[in-house]
This record gives C-alpha cells, structure tokens and sequence, in this order.
C-alpha cells in the first residue's frame, strides 16, 4: 500500500516539477542536472508531509540543489540565516522530496548530552540506555536537524564532534558506533557475531546532519566553536529575494491593490538592511507578512500603519531616535495612513459555523460595513462574567479578532492594565477554555514541554505538560509573562508556533492537524496504529495567546528588565498593544466594577494618576506604575466600603510612600498638593481610642469588626507577647479592612519594626491557623510549591506550606519575600489573581471545583500575607513589591511614633526611669530620621529599643551607656558612623563613653559670715515732710497698628551636654534671630529689622528692652527701645506688632529704663521725674510725677516701687492704690526709707544702689537657713554691687524697722577694672566704652541662690583653679551664691563658636558676654554672642537629684575586679556563724572556717564565703588600679603610633609632592563631606557586591541536588547537581556601558561676592570635592566630569570625563581653579545655557543612564530668564536625568522657583551644609536605586 501511495504522489511530483526543473522519477529525483536515488524508508511515518508548497521559488530550488550536492559528498551542512520559519522549511523541503525521516531537534539552553546521545530510564526496577535522537539517526540512517545551535551552552555540541567527522561515538552503554566503512572492512575479517559481542554499533552511510542557526554577532546567543564549525558546509539563506516574495504575495492577497503590497514589502526590505540595524532597529519579520496579507484581504480597508503596529510593535521596541527613522520609512513609501482608516470599532456577533468543525463566523464593524469571517473556536462553554467594556477594549478585541485569525497574538501592556481580563474575555467569546501557563525567568524547556516522573511500580516516564496538553486539546494557551522566560528556552516553541509541530523529549511527535490526516491516508493507518508509533495531530482550533510587560528600552539585560522583544520573537506573535485606559474609561470602569465608590474621591484619584501617566519623567512614571487600573480599582474598592478615609492615605499606601526614595517622595507629595489631595492627620484620628476587643466572636479593633474565625487546628494559631500601642492598632485596623475585603495582603517595613509581631497577633485576634514559609536566596520554585523526595525508588511529592494552606484555607504566612528571587516569587501572582496554579507533580490547584481530575480546589479561607524588609539598600533584597506589588494590598510598617513606642517600652520595662526610656525614644527617633536621609545607612528600629530595655528591667544597676552599647558595638570600628551615633545619642544625654568619675561641677567656696548690717525704715504717718503725694493722670493707650509680621518657626538643635561628663549645663544650642522666644524645641523669631532700620551700622544701636507678659496675655511680649523711646506689642502667635503711644505728644528720648513683669501687669519707668506705668490688660497707661529724679526703679510687690535717686542714692517706697480706675486720678505715695547701720563701731556703711531686688519673698525655710535662724516674716534679697547678697527682713509689708543681713564681697565689684583680654578686643572692635546698661544679676529664691554673670576679670581664678591649670577661655562666669549651704561657685560659660553681627551692640549692653534671666525655680539660662541658649541648674537639690539620674545612666562601676565565683557545697554544715577569730598578723585566708576576714570560707564573716554573718573585708589587695587605667594604652606606645602615622603621611605627601599647607587646606575640604563619601562609597561597594551576586548553575557533576532532576539521579545521571557559580553574561547582551555624570558648577562672580555671607563658594566646592572622593576607583561604573559656567561661559573645564584626578594634589588643585575662577570671571548668569549645553551634550554619549546635576544660586530673576524656561530645559531630553540645586538667596527666590520646577529635580539648599547631603540624596535614590 505503500509503494501506490507513493507513486500516486511521484506522479502528481512529476506534473508540477516540469514548472521547477525538478525532475522525480519513481527511483530518482533530480534538480537541476544533479540527481538523487530514492530508498524505501524504513519508518514513512518520519519522514516530513505537506512542506512542499505548490509554486517553489527560484531560490528555494537553488538551496535545494546544493544542499543535495552536499547530500551527495556526504557531507553536514549548516543554514545560517536570519530569524524565521524559512531555514526550517528548506530543510523539510529537502527531506521530503528525497524521502528521508527526519530527527528533529531544538536545541536550547537547558539541552545537555544525555537529550542527544542516551537516556537512562527505569523499567521494573532496571535502568536502562534509551538511544536519543543523534544515535537512533546515526544507526538508522536517519537525518539529524539540529536547529537553534547558538542556544545551546557552549560544552553541549563537542559532543556531536567526533559523529560529524568521522562518524564515530562512545555511547555510555559501552557501545561503540563505527562509520559504515570500517565496519564492512571489519565484517569482511570478523563474523557479524563477533562484532556484536564488541558491542560495535555501524553508523548508516545515510546518516547526514542539517544544522540551522542564527549569525551570532549580530543576534544574541552563543557563537559556534570553532572545531564545530569547522565540520559544517554553510549556505546562507537570506529572506527570500524581493519578486519571489511579491509574487507569493499577490497570490495571497488577491483582493489588496498590488502597489499597497508592494510597498509593504519595500518597508520590510528596508528594515531589514545592514542601514537599519546600524541604527539599532531589529529586523521586520518579514515572513509575517504572508500572515498580515490575510488580514488585509479580508479587510481591504485596514490601515497599513495599524497592520504594520501589529508586526512591528515599533512604539513599544524602540526610543525615539528609532521611532522617527521608522516613521520616516513609513511615510516614504506612503504608510502613514493611520488617521485616514478607521480601525474595527467592535465585535458585533460571535456565531457557530455550520460547515467547518472548529470554527466560529465573527462580524466586525468597520467603517461602518459588517465584515463577517471564520476564527477558530471551539465550543466547550460560554459564559461571561463581570466585564465591563469600555470603546478601546471593544476595539481591541475587534483587532484581536482579526488577528486570531491567521496566527498567534502576544499582548503588551504595563502590569495591572487588564491584559489577563482581556484575554479571558476573549476566550470566552470563543468559548475557548483557558490554559493558563505562567512563564518564570528560570524556567527550563522540560518545564515547558515534558516533565519526568515515576509510575507507581517505580518506572519512569514523561508526563505533558499543560503547553501540551492544551496543544492536543484545543484550547487557548495563555502564555503568562514571556518577557520573563530567556530566550533560549522559549525557541524550543518556534516551530510549535510557526509550523504547528513539535518534538517531544519522549519521542513523541505532534503533527499539524492537516499534515497528520495527509499521513494518515498515505500510509492507510488508524489512529490507534499512529498513536502507537507515538505520533499525535494537534488540534486545529489550537491558539496561543501571549501576555507581555512592555520591553524596557534600551535597558542591558543585568537589571532583569530586558529588551526581550528581538527579531526572533518578532516572527513569532502578532503583537497588539493594550494602551492604558483614557480617563473617562477607566471612571466607567471603576464605577461599574465597585458600587458606591464616592465619586468625588474617584475622580480625584484619576487625576492623579493621569497626571502622574502623561510626564515623561522617569520617577512619575515608576509611581504611575504602582497606580495600575488593578490598584486602582482596589482603592476604589476600599473608598466604596470605607467612604470616610482619605485618597491621600490610600495612594501612599499604594505606592508605599514611606519607603520611597526621598526624590521619589517628594515628587508625589508634589502631585498629590498639585491635585490638591492633602493627607490631613484628623485630629479625631489621633486621639481616636484604638483598641481591640472580642465579644460574642466578634472582634473589634477601632471601627472595624470581624468574626473570629472557628479554627480546627488550635495549635496553628499563632499566640504571641504583643502590647498593643495605637500605631499598631492603627496598622491592624488597616489589615482588617483590607482582609475583609479578600484582599492578600503585603506588609513592608524595615527589620525590627514588629512586622511579625503585628501579624501573629492579627491572626491570634482572628483566631485563624496559619502556615510559615520562609524564603532566601535559595528558594526556587520547586520548594514553593512541592518538596519531592524518594521512597523505595518511587518518587513522592510531600506538599510545601503553600500547598497545605491552599488545601486547608489556613492563612499563607511568607517571610523575607524579598530575599527570595523574583522570578520565583512571581508564580504566586497566577494564585492571588485567578486562583490557579500547576503543581511539579501534574496536579492543579483551581479556585471553583470543576469536574476534572488531579485538582485541588482552592478553600474559600485561603489568605496569603507577606511580609517583605523595603526595596533599597541596605537591605539589598530583590525588589518584591516592584515586581508583585500590585496584587496585594501593601501596608508601610513603620517604627512607632515616639508616643507610642514610650507607652510600649513601658510595658517591656515597668521598672525603667520614664526619663531614661524618653532619651532613648528620642535618640533612636533621631538615627531613624538620619538613616531616612542617608545619613547612616542601618535603620535603627524598635527591636533594638526593646532589646535594651529588657536588659535595663533586668539589670537595672547597670547603666544606660552600657547597655546601648549592646546595639552600637557593630558600627564601633565604622569611624565615620561612630561619630554620628555618638553625637546623636550624647545629644539627648545618652552618655555613651562617659566614666563614673568624670563629674564636673565647680568649685565650691565659703561665704563670708553674714552680718546685720543696718536697717530700712520706712517713714509714714507724722512726719509730713517725709510723706509726699504725688499727682498721677491716667490715660487710655493710642495704638497704632497692628503690623503683621512673619513669625517663623526655627528648630533649634537640642544638645545635651551631660553626655560625657556631669556638670552644671543642661544646652540647647539654637542659633537666633532678634527676638527668641523660647519654646522648647523651636524658637519663633520675627525680624524687626524693619521696624527699627539699623542706619549706618555702629552709630545707632537700639537698646531694646523685652518683657513677656503674663497668664491672661501668654505669648505676648512688650518691647520698649529706650532710645527712641518706642513701646510696641508684639503677639508672637498671629505675628501682630502694634505700637502703643503713651503719651499725646512725643516724649523726649528718655536715656534709662529698666523693666521687670508681674504676673498680670507690665511697669515701666524713664529716668524723669515721672515714671509711667503700663496697664497693658486693661489698656492704660498711668504717669506719676515725682519729686526727685530716678535712677532706677524696682519692683517690690504687684503695688509698690523701690525708687533710687540717681545722685545720692537714696530710697523711697512708691506705692499706689490698688483700685486705681480710669476716671479717678488717683494719688500715690511716696515714702522715703532712711538707712541706719548697726551701731557696731564701724560708722555709716557705705550707701549702696541695688543691682537687683525680688519682688517675691524668700520662702521661710530658706530665709531661716540663710540667716542660722529660725524665722517668719515677709523678706526681700536684693543684690548690690559690694555684697554678694543682702536680705531685708520685714520689707516692704512691716512698718517697723527692717533688718539688713548682708554677705559682704571682699572687694567691691565696681571697682575692679574690666581688664580684657587681647582675643576679646579682637572680637568686640575696640573696649568698651560706655557703662553697661544692664547688671545681669537673678535671684532664684527656691533655691535660695543669687546668680550672676561676670566677665572673667572679676571672678577670683586663683582660688577656682589648682595653681598649675591655666583657666580655660571663657565668655563669662555665672557666679552662684547659695545661701543654704553659704558657699559661692563660679561656673564658666563655654565661649560661643560663631559670632553674631550683634556682637558690638551686646558690649554696650552687657558687662560679659552673655545676658541672663531665671528659668523656673532652680536654673537660669543665658545666651551668648553666638545665639547659643544654654539652660544651667544650679539650684542645689535640682542639682542632686539630676546627678542621681546621670550616675544611674553610666551605671556604677565601683572599680572592683569582678570574680567568678563557683557554688560548691562542701559538705561541711554551717554552724551558727560567728565573727571568728581576728588573725594579728592578718595574714590573707583563704577558707578554713576559722579566721575573720577571709575569701572564700564558710561561717566566718569574709568575701565570697558561705554562710558567714556579714562581709568583712580585712583590707586585702586593696591596691586596686582604676579599670580605666588598666584600659588605657602606654603613652609611649601611642606616641609610636603617633609618629608612624605623621611619617607615612609626610612620606605620601613627598610623592604627590604637595605641600603640608596645601594638605591641610584640602583636608578642610575633605573633611566636611567625610560622612557623606563614606556613605556613598558603602552603597557603591554594595552594589557593586549585589551585581556579582552568583546564581545557580545547572547539570553540574558536583554541587547540591538539584530537585528538578532527582528522577535523572534514581536512574544515574551524573550532572544531577546545581551549584553557585559566576553567571557568565547572557549571550549577545549589551556590555554594560558606565553611567555617566556631569555636575555642572556656578563659579560666577556672586558665588565669590556671597560667600562671606552664607559659605556658598566653599559648599560648592566641598561637593566638588565629594563627587570626586565618592567615585574614585570607581570609573568602570560611573565616567563623570565637572564643568563650570559663570560669566565667562558656560562650558569651563574643571574635571574631564578621560582625566579625573587621581590624588589629593590633584583634586586640590581642581578645587582651587572653582575659587580662582568664581574670583576673577565676568558677571553674568549661563546657567540656562550651560544646562541646555550639557543635557544636550550628554544624550549624544553612549552610556548606560545619564545624570547632570546643576549647582547654581538662584539668581535668574536678576538676569531676567523665566523659571519656565529653565524647568522645559532641565526637562527637555528623557535620557538624561537632570538635577537642579539652588543655593539659598535673597527673601524666597529660591523657594518661588522650586514651585515651578518639576518636583524631585530640584532642591533648595537654604543652609549650605545641606549642598553635598543632598548631593548625595541624588546619587543614592537615582543612580544607585536601580544600578
């Protein structure tokens, strides 16, 4: 039956070869005149059908001949040509008309030998040899295709080497394959028997091999070994020539006019040209326009832009430069016809056909006509479900449809854009039913085709995978991800797709459906015969649709993202691009797919996100990514459930806002402000109770409730120490919105802030069982899913977690998901979305029970939750949330806010002093901010915090500086981080490094006796001369006003200065405009500069006077100028400044005031003879007229004054009546007070003026203690300049004589001179000249103390100091004078660090350098020339207890050595104990039971003994050195080492040559930016160390167990095992280019004229000198160069790109060109043009990413260039990211123009420091993230 078939088709041969010179004949087939002799084939069901077409172009006839002339030589031949379907039908071609069975092969990545020589498999229990494809060719005479050979890994195909030569194999079995010849030479000497026992095998003399293959260096793969290429005869099959192609072409398309087709072909040969791919464009596909000619003659008026969009995705392959070279084609040859045709609109009916099985009639409308045409179908079911359409979608199924039917579809769109609901949707019309295959980077071509496993008795056999499957059955294949899968692995499918066959590892082959019935009828066999002889048809209603991420332009493969869309896919989809959705859509969408979403909130969020959608900048895009529709519909989802919560909240929460690089961040605050979407902490929300409780099975936490879960395994349900704090409540709350709305949920937060805590807790409040996987960097796909292992040589699949969830509805709990490799991690996304997912072992998880076997169906309870640490360095993890992120429902774990956290560590550590647990909340709340700057690079989180305090509740004697040395003995031998911390925690009094013994508190002196020194009498009634009335008018006050002013708030850094020894100082360091007022950590200053306008600096000072006023008017302050005589009232909250007008007309300047407050109202007088008292409540002012002129007034009580006459000093009592009113002129006395001495011999003292007088009494126990007598009885202190304090008993109440106790000074005050020093004049512009105005003198009468500051000249330093130390540079000294303990101390004042403008006017004001009020009771606080606020305790008890505190803190070391002391019993029993017998000698014992004072006895008293009465220690080895003495190094070891460094130094110094002022000036430079380098260059070395992060090496002869192969093991393969190893780069990747960066400086002219003011030339320069540091050795990864522009220009070359500086010399000297420039260049701004310059300059260069970062002062507006401009110019290429830097100037220049920059480009440096930490914001959050 054979033979008829075949000369049935001979003869049909023979009528069409006379066309093609092709003559067949029954034996014979000849082309041309060479001729071939046809054999009988053994097996005719191998041998290829169908492949000859009808007409057969010239040039195929041509391939054909040659490659039998080779035939004929007996040689291999080898097609080498481009991407396609053609080298593949040549080769079949030529099999078929010479009638030879093929053996066919795709080689790819995963082929190893054993797939090409032998196989071992198991049968009952014996492994044997299955020949594979090059043996079973080889002995059977068979031809070998081998196609894809540069896929194939480089060791694979030497194996071949020896066949293809001299036909000759070692085969593993022991036999040997020998070729043809040398068998029968042997056969003539030797019986076949014999040979047989040799186990020689004859190779067949019709043996050939066809090799096909791509060129490599111009496509990517391997390139071919040199003796492998050797062996071959190459032909290069090149696309078919141009009027071959054509005229197949009009045979397609019969209905297309001819010049459209033929400038389609143009278009295709042109880009496929040497040109075009010079410019980088892959090649078109031109065997896809057989296909696309379909189309067209169904749809004669489709486009021919749209048709070539869908062979050509060029939009989504190329950047710019090759859309418009592509565009350009198209419109020369005439194809830019995309608006003229209108694309299918929809789908208007799916219907059956009724003649043809398998297919279905689709009518389309175009252009209003209905088209109708067949697609294959396939009628199993159609339902459809919740799809909304939307016009793009209906238009996109319409292509689709078109499409679907002539070849298979890929569709691209950005993640969460509704490809897979497409795709379903599109299944469903057809009543396709779904396989859905998702694709993961690993996978390996078994994974794709066939799987090994073990039948039940132990054999081993293949089971299809569902891609087969799918194929034999009909269905729609969804190819999830192909842009995951290598592309080695994925060519195995090529000829699946392209000709609709396929080879199977198991021998088995799939024929297309009308080639399988041909060779049914030719060889008249069943199918029962064919299906034995392995051989399947795939099923003509077979389709594969294909879902793809868009290709990353231009991006090198080592990031994971690749440009996976190259010539060779391009062959083998039709691609159709799913656009995001335009606005109105998608609000349709949402508001059909969620009920009830508020549509305000809605609307906002699209806004959002479209804006976010439409820039071109890279940041905006990657948040616009994370706002896909799917994360969209979900917030919406939420908002419909919960409308009261806010978008702001929900779109952080999208995008984890809290882990965002700080650019990023700010971009999306930027846009959320823009689209005004403020997130509004609700006050309610903070004060909102959260707590949680469970009553009646429910569970409540804040305002949501949830039934508690009835849970069968009791022992899964996690149970945990929480305590709960509101943070955590608030992120529990949110876990149960989201989890009651189905949602899977994604916790992210660093390490250590509670994430497990959080959730174990959440499921114990839920009572749900869970289910633990941990992932690492091992995890691999298998061990997700199934944990195969061997029992009695059957293989068993034991489920992983994740199964026995899935099974049970337990909670899936995976940990550290971003350590585990992404590709891995993404096969969970098929699970959470659709609810399927294809286990090792052939079993299927499914979300609805279906009645197909082998499945596992999902249980309704089934939750994931995962936790993952955030993207980024220093965790280094792979990037979860950005691949997977969107189809959970994230939650930001954070640290607890410092409230809570304190609420918490309470709980931990009931027993811990709350100061001590709130300066650790503080500090670690400050590390934490630090490591969100990048200022450190280890997140400091709670569970360092609580791991402290557990060790202070249990340890409570050590001390705090121990203890958090337990968390920072890691970074003790990182220099730069040790200094952060240290400052960090010595600023909140953490005193890390501190000893026991460094107290410092100052000396103590004796007081002088105190002596009764005189009374005060008080003259009233009788002696009428004395009492004088004096006349008061009284008037309402003018006000003039208000003025707002602009308050502004400054934080002030707080500084502890208790950390490494105690003294008197508690610091706040603030640095302060005119007028502070304190809060605690923030000053509000107003500048009054305008208000008292300072004219030539020097001559005018104003002398201001201040005084806050009290309870009712807190806030407020009264200002008095004394020279103009000015009063204003100043509201430090609305900022209001308001002049009050005391008197009618204008007073003349008064020359002296001095002002105290009460506690309601405010005093003041002028040096006249009337004073005028101000009622600022009532609003009043009263003037009294005196007698006498003033020379100071002081305040005694609310009602009375103490008048100094200014000649004599005389005092007088002035008192006024209490209700004085407005209408009432009322009178107030005058009383003079007459001075008397003791009588005592001595004469009158001298009359003294009061410096300061309280206007408070001394509480009683005090004034008993400070005159050694028991007392009660009103009292006044005052202070003067000869005593160190005066107590007046009695005064002012008491009109009997009051008593003066005086403790007197041994020299008077004002007449020691104001001797200063040489430095202090420098400072101060000359001496003093004038008297002081103010006596900085406080009484603090709590704690009994007088305080007072003294310039150093009049504090006696010999007695403070020891005689050999030389007192310490000082502002000043606060004298202290207790008169409780009658002791006086002098305290020095640190000198201040910078000096104010002020400094001049302080001297005229003050004696010493600081000015001084009392604060609270026990301290006072003073402010120096440097705006430097210091609080000082000197109140004695306040003193004590906080010195307790500070001991506690370092923990006691008592200097005893510790002992280890080992409990024995030694069976002696303690008798009663006794003091024992005292040793004269005193000799040490040591046990003994006897002795007094021994170590170690029993029953005697002693150290460390047993049982003796008390401890008593007999003074042995007392000569203990200090631990800090045994601590420290020999001074003459240090001094070695000092020198060995300076040596070194000057030795390197020598070499660069560079002198030692030269080194110093650079380390100035160097030294600022240390932390910032040092940072950068961790993150650098990082990521250097995550680039060479070695991956798994597979078919490896020695390693681990690969699980994958474990059935290879049983039956014992050897390259079973995997290893790590380096991963050569992929072949034909990119090299990986260096990033390159230019920082582009100011050096004009106003850098050099401002620098005085704010330091900015050197900033510049500091960041210069940063970048340089920061990138040394490292020029592979970053080429960068520094350019200038200023005046002169804007292209001044400091640094160039191919000479960077390589040592400090070097640098110094790029560093002093900036200066030198900025110094001399013209004026003028090029900032503008410098940009525009660079960025242009830069897109020209080839590199990886380009930065520019521009440093500029913000003077645009001087030189009149419009903001506008400069943002279109920073902005103006995508390529390169550009970066401004404003330095800070003048009013809010700089502020005004970051408004109109593009948010996170550009930065507002205010204060200079900030230059290089924001430099280095730059680096690590662009340049480094995605590295």
């Amino acid at each position: 039956t054979d033979e008829s078939a075949g000369e049935k088709k001979a003869r049909e041969l023979g009528r069409e070869a006379a066309k093609w010179n092709l003559a067949i004949s029954r034996d014979t087939v000849m082309i041309g005149e060479i001729s071939y002799k046809l054999k009988t084939p053994r097996n005719p069901e191998l041998v290829p059908v169908k492949h000859i077409s009808d007409s057969l172009p010239q040039t195929v006839v041509q391939h054909l001949r040659w490659i039998m002339q080779k035939d004929l030589l007996g040689q291999d031949v080898f097609l080498i040509g481009p991407p396609g379907p053609l080298r593949r039908s040549i080769a079949m071609q030529y099999l078929e008309l010479t009638k030879r069975e093929v053996e066919y092969v795709a080689l790819s990545r995963d082929t190893t030998e054993t797939d090409l020589k032998q196989r071992r498999e198991i049968r009952s229990g014996t492994a044997f040899y299955i020949d594979q494809c090059a043996v079973r060719a080889a002995t059977q005479g068979r031809v070998l295709v081998l196609e894809g050979l540069e896929k194939a890994e480089r060791n694979v195909l030497p194996v071949l080497n020896n066949l293809l030569e001299n036909r000759e194999m070692q085969l593993e079995d022991g036999r040997f394959l020998m070729s043809s010849e040398r068998y029968d030479k042997l056969l003539q000497e030797h019986t076949k028997e014999e040979l047989d026992s040799w186990k020689i095998v004859r190779v067949s003399e019709n043996f050939r091999v066809i090799a096909l293959g791509l060129p490599v260096p111009k496509y990517k793969g391997n390139p071919l070994d040199p003796p492998l290429r050797s062996r071959f005869q190459a032909r290069d099959v090149y696309y078919l020539p141009f009027k071959d192609q054509l005229e197949l072409l009009y045979t397609i398309g019969p209905n297309i006019a001819a010049e459209r087709v033929s400038q389609l072909l143009s278009l295709a040969t042109t880009l496929c040209s040497q040109e075009s791919a010079s410019l980088g464009l892959p090649d078109f596909p031109v065997d896809n326009l057989l296909p696309a000619l379909h189309v067209l003659n169904a749809f004669p008026m489709l486009s021919s832009q749209q048709l070539i969009q869908r062979l050509y995705p060029y939009n989504s392959i190329l950047g710019k430069d090759g859309r418009t070279a592509v565009e350009g084609v198209l419109g020369r040859f005439e194809l830019l016809d995309g608006l003229r045709q209108p694309a299918p609109s929809a789908i208007l009916s799916v219907s059956r056909t009724k003649d043809l099985e398998g297919h279905a009639d689709v009518s389309l409308c175009v252009a209003d006509k209905e088209i109708t045409f067949q697609v294959p179908a396939d009628w199993l079911h159609a339902v459809s479900p919740t799809f909304i359409s939307t016009p793009s979608h209906a238009q996109l199924m319409a292509e689709m449809m078109q499409s679907h039917m002539v070849k298979d579809i890929c569709l691209i769109g950005a993640k969460g854009c509704g490809k897979s609901v497409i795709a379903r949707e599109f299944a469903e019309m057809l009543g396709y039913s779904i396989e859905p295959l998702m694709l993961y980077q690993d996978m390996t071509a078994r994974d794709l085709l066939q799987q090994r496993y073990t039948l039940p008795n132990g054999d081993t056999a293949w089971r299809p995978s569902p891609l087969v499957t799918a194929a034999l059955e009909g269905k729609l294949l969804l190819l999830d991800g192909i842009h995951r899968v290598n592309l080695g692995t994925l060519a195995v499918l090529s000829r699946l797709l392209h000709d609709r066959e396929l080879d199977l590892y198991d021998g088995t082959r799939l024929l297309r459906w009308d080639r399988y019935q041909t060779l049914k009828e030719q060889l008249q066999l069943s199918d029962q015969q064919l299906q034995e002889r392995s051989i399947f048809p795939i099923h003509p209603s077979f389709r594969v649709l294909a879902l793809a991420e868009p290709p990353v332009v231009g991006a090198s493969s080592s990031r994971g993202q690749q440009q996976w869309l190259g010539p060779e896919l391009l062959t083998m989809f039709l691609y159709h691009t799913v656009s995001p959705m335009a606005r109105a859509e998608e609000m349709d969408l949402i508001q059909g797919l969620t009920r009830g979403v508020p549509k305000e909130a809605a609307e906002q969020l699209l806004h959002l996100t479209h804006s976010l959608r439409e820039t071109n900048d890279p940041t905006a895009q990657s948040l616009a990514s994370s706002l896909s529709t799917r994360q969209l519909l979900r917030i919406c989802r939420r908002l419909s459930q919960y409308p009261e919560e806010s978008v702001a909240h929900a779109v952080n929460k999208a995008c984890l806002s809290r882990f965002l690089p700080s650019l990023a961040r700010a971009s999306l605050q930027k846009s959320l402000a823009n689209c005004s979407l403020q997130d509004t902490p609700d006050s309610a929300e903070l004060s909102r109770d959260f707590s949680c409780s469970i009553k009646d099975g429910m569970l409540t936490i804040g305002n949501v409730s949830a039934p508690v879960y009835s849970a069968a395994e009791k022992m899964k349900v996690p149970d945990v120490l929480f305590y709960d704090n509101p943070q955590h409540m608030m992120v529990m709350e949110d876990m149960l919105k989201d989890f009651l709305l189905g949602e899977h949920l994604l916790l992210v937060g660093n390490q250590g802030v509670g994430k497990n805590k959080i959730v174990d807790r959440f499921l114990h409040l839920l009572n749900r069982p869970r289910e633990y996987l941990q992932l690492h960097r091992d995890t691999t796909v298998q061990t997700l899913t199934l944990q195969p292992s061997v029992r009695d040589g059957i293989i068993m699949y034991e489920d992983s977690p994740l199964v026995k969830a899935v099974k049970l509805g337990y909670i899936l709990l995976i940990d550290e998901a971003d350590k585990a490799p992404t590709n891995v991690t993404c096969i969970l996304k098929t699970l959470v979305e659709s609810g399927e997912m294809i286990l090792a072992d052939g079993r299927r998880i499914i979300s609805e029970a279906e009645g197909r076997p082998n499945t596992i169906v999902m249980h309704p309870d089934f939750r994931m939750l995962v936790l993952a640490n955030r993207p980024g360095f220093p965790f280094l993890g792979n990037d979860f949330f950005g691949a997977l992120g969107d189809i959970f429902s994230c939650h930001a774990v954070d640290n607890p806010k410092p409230q809570a956290e304190l609420a918490m560590l309470k709980q931990y550590g009931p027993d811990v002093p709350d100061s001590t647990l709130q300066k650790l909340v503080a500090a670690f709340g400050d590390l934490r901010s630090m490591a969100d700057q990048g200022t450190i690079t280890y997140p400091y989180s709670t569970r360092e915090v609580v791991n402290i305090v557990k060790h202070l509740q249990k340890f409570p004697g050590e001390g705090l500086a121990n203890v958090v040395r337990n968390v920072f003995d890691f970074d003790s031998y990182n220099k730069d981080t040790r200094e952060v911390l240290i400052e960090a925690l010595h600023k909140h009094g953490i005193p890390i490094g501190a000893k026991p013994s460094s107290v410092k508190l100052a000396k103590e002196l004796p007081l002088p006796e105190v002596k009764m020194t005189g009374y005060w009498t008080i003259n009233q009634v009788g002696n009428a001369r004395r009492k004088l009335l004096c006349p008061t008018e009284t008037r309402s006050i003018d006000v003039k006003g208000p003025v707002f002013l602009r308050v502004q708030g400054y934080p002030c850094s707080r500084q502890e200065s208790r950390a490494l020894s105690f003294n008197a100082i508690n610091i706040w360091i603030h640095k302060c405009m005119d007028l502070p007022v304190c809060d605690v950590c923030t000053i509000q200053y107003m500048e009054l500069y305008d208000v008292f306008p300072r004219t030539i600096s020097g001559v005018w000072q104003p002398f201001v006077t201040i005084a806050p006023l009290g309870s009712p008017l807190d806030g407020q302050v009264v200002l008095h100028e004394e020279q103009s005589n000015t009063v204003l009232h100043l509201d430090m909250v609305t900022g209001a400044v308001r002049r009050l007008l005391l008197s009618p007309e204008t007073d003349p300047p008064a020359t002296k005031a001095s002002s105290w407050w009460s506690s309601k109202e405010q005093q003041r007088g002028h040096k006249m003879s009337t004073p005028v008292v101000l009622d600022v409540l009532e609003g009043r002012v009263h003037a009294i007229s005196l007698p006498v002129n003033l020379k100071s007034v002081h305040l005694v009580a609310e009602d009375r004054w103490l008048l100094l006459e200014s000649n004599t000093n005389k005092k007088f009592l002035l008192t006024k009546p209490m209700n004085m009113t407005a209408g009432d002129s009322g009178v107030c006395q005058l009383h003079a007070i007459s001075e008397d001495a003791v009588s005592s011999g001595h004469g009158v003292d001298e009359v003294f003026g009061p410096q300061m007088l309280s206007c408070e009494q001394l509480p009683n126990e005090n004034l008993s203690a400070a005159l050694d007598q028991k007392i009660v009885s009103p009292n006044r202190i005052l202070a003067d300049s000869g005593s160190f304090a005066r107590v007046v008993v009695g005064f002012p109440d008491l009109v009997s004589p009051n008593e003066v106790y005086s403790f007197k000074r041994p020299v008077d005050l004002s007449v020691m001179k104001g001797a200063e020093s040489g430095a202090h004049t420098l400072l101060r512009g000359g001496l003093r000249s004038s008297v002081v105005k103010r006596d900085n003198c406080v009484s603090l009468l709590s704690a009994n103390q007088v305080v007072r500051a003294l310039p150093p000249s009049k504090v006696p330093l010999r007695e403070v100091y020891p005689k050999d130390v030389t007192p310490p540079m000082t502002a000043a000294y606060l004298e202290v004078t207790d008169l409780n303990s009658k002791k006086v101390k002098y305290i020095p004042v640190p000198r201040s660090v910078t000096v104010s403008p002020y400094t001049g006017w302080l001297s005229k004001v003050s004696e010493s350098d600081v000015l001084m009020a009392a604060l609270g009771s026990g301290g006072v606080v003073t402010v120096d020339m440097g705006g430097y606020v210091r609080l000082w305790e000197t109140g004695s008890d306040t003193l004590q207890r906080s010195l307790m505190e500070w001991r506690n803190m370092i923990g006691s070391e008592d200097g005893r050595p510790l002992q280890i002391t080992i409990q024995r019993d030694s069976n002696l029993d303690v008798t009663a104990p006794k003091h024992g017998k005292t040793d004269p000698t005193n000799a040490p014992h040591v046990g003994g039971n006897q002795w007094a004072g021994g170590t170690g006895g029993r029953d005697t008293a002693g150290l460390g003994g047993k049982g003796g009465p008390y401890r008593l220690d007999a003074g042995h080895k007392v000569h203990q050195v200090s631990q800090a003495e045994k601590d420290a190094v020999p001074e003459e070891v240090r001094k070695a080492a000092r020198e060995m460094g300076e040596k070194a130094f000057k030795e390197r110094l020598k070499e660069i040559d560079m002198s030692e002022y030269d080194a110093a000036t650079y380390e100035r430079f160097s030294n600022a930016v240390r932390r910032q380098v040092q940072s950068l260059r961790i993150i650098l070395d990082s990521l250097q160390a995550k680039g060479k992060e070695r991956q798994w090496l597979k078919n490896q002869a020695l390693g681990e167990l690969d699980d994958a192969k474990i059935i290879d093991g049983l039956t014992g393969e050897k390259a079973i095992y995997k290893r790590r190893g380096e991963l050569d780069p992929e072949p034909g990747s990119a090299q990986q280019k260096p990033k390159r960066l230019r920082v582009l400086v100011d050096v004009s002219g106003s850098m050099y004229r401002f620098n005085g003011v704010d330091g900015r030339l050197e900033r510049s320069m500091e960041a210069v000198c940063m970048v340089m540091e920061a990138l040394e050795s490292y020029e592979h990864r970053f080429k960068y160069d520094i350019v200038g522009h200023s005046g002169d220009g804007y292209d001044i070359e400091l640094v160039r790109a191919d000479k960077i500086p390589k040592n400090n010399k070097q640098r110094l000297k790029v560093i002093k060109n900036m200066h030198a420039h900025s110094q001399f260049c013209m004026s003028g701004d090029y900032t503008l043009e410098g940009t525009d310059a660079s960025v242009k300059e830069l897109a020209r260069e080839e590199a990886d990413e380009h930065f520019l970062v521009v440093l500029s002062d913000a003077n645009l507006e001087r030189y009149g260039i419009r903001p506008e401009r400069f943002a279109q110019v920073l902005t103006s290429d995508p390529q390169v990211n550009a970066f401004a830097i404003f330095i800070g100037s003048l009013g809010d220049q700089a502020e005004r123009l970051q408004k109109t920059l593009p948010a996170g480009r550009s930065f507002v440096a205010m204060d200079t420091k900030h230059i290089p930490q924001i430099l280095q914001q730059i680096f690590t959050s662009t340049m480094l993230s995605n590295a």
